[in-house]
């Protein structure tokens, strides 16, 4: 009997998809935790019968501390792409062998422009007061008031060109925007083949765009490379959207140039050491913040798991 474990089920639906059904018929033992663990040592305690471990993206890091505790481990499945969270090292030292699946753009790019027109329209802060009595009112105190905006005809940043970047422009030009584009050699090289305008100079780029899209890899050369400075040279009505990684920000950048008004407003999907990190972003109110939501929808799970537990499935038969 293999025992499986799934890490970091926060909603608790992985039990009820339909690819558990790929498990079905063989010698498997599946344990579902719906609470995060954080303390290295109670999540040993919890794994030390586990043969297979299945991740939920990058909840948990599973360092070599945590897999040089667990003898028994001989399986890690990662839903979607490898990530950073894994110890591939301490794995290839053990004999655990690692599997991941591929990623998805489809769902982060509808969340991107969830996000987009949420805050461009300020839905939220009119619901919230809708909910108090208050009709077409999104502020407590009418100095406060201001209004919403439309985004035709403004200009949309995005910031990598990879398929998230690319099906985000597209939804763009729909909405009758301007596309502007920056990135890395490749990224002009992809921008040129779809007929959409290149900025290389970052401040430029930046000083140009009324939304700015983060759809980056978190790498070595990405972390942090995003500063308060770069960041305030955006306009003071400027929107900036974070679906992609926190990280690729430096710590307190954002929070450091909207004190300073540039930009005016943000809204964020990804944060630094989730979830306790977006407490420093929940009463901002120029920030939109959402539960990383960006690949949490029914379609997504579905292929995530489909493929962990096809991986499962073959290691086992083989």
């Amino acid at each position: 009997m293999m025992k499986i474990t799934v890490l970091d089920d926060y909603q608790g639906v992985v039990n009820h998809l339909a690819a558990m059904e790929i498990l079905d018929g063989l010698p498997v033992d599946v344990t579902v935790l719906d609470r995060r663990v954080s303390e290295p040592g109670e999540l040993i305690d919890l794994l030390g019968d586990t043969d297979c471990l299945i991740l939920i993206r990058e909840r948990t890091q599973i360092t070599a501390e945590i897999i040089g505790a667990l003898p028994k481990l001989k399986l890690i499945v990662q839903t979607g792409r490898l990530s950073g969270c894994i110890d591939l090292d301490a794995c290839a030292r053990q004999g655990v062998t690692v599997r991941d699946g591929t990623g998805n753009p489809i769902a982060p790019a509808e969340m991107t422009w969830a996000l987009i027109m949420a805050a461009s329209r300020r839905i939220l802060p009119y619901s919230g007061q809708l909910a108090r009595g208050k009709w077409q009112r999104s502020a407590d105190e009418i100095g406060d008031e201001r209004l919403g905006r439309s985004l035709f005809g403004r200009t949309l940043g995005i910031w990598g060109f990879g398929k998230i970047g690319k099906r985000v422009a597209t939804v763009g030009q729909a909405l009758g925007m301007t596309i502007l584009v920056h990135g890395r050699e490749q990224t002009r090289t992809a921008a040129e083949a779809a007929g959409i305008s290149y900025e290389a100079d970052r401040r430029r780029f930046l000083a140009q765009v009324d939304v700015l899209s983060l759809h980056l890899r978190l790498c070595a050369e990405t972390r942090s490379m995003i500063s308060a400075d770069d960041l305030a040279c955006m306009r003071a009505d400027a929107l900036l959207v974070n679906t992609s990684r926190a990280e690729l920000m430096a710590p307190g950048a954002l929070l450091q140039a909207m004190a300073g008004g540039r930009p005016g407003a943000a809204a964020l999907d990804v944060f630094e050491h989730e979830p306790e990190g977006v407490a420093n972003y929940l009463n901002h109110p120029e920030i939109l913040c959402t539960p990383h939501l960006g690949f949490v929808e029914q379609d997504t799970y579905e292929s995530y798991f489909r493929e962990a537990f096809t991986h499962v499935r073959q290691f086992i038969q083989t």
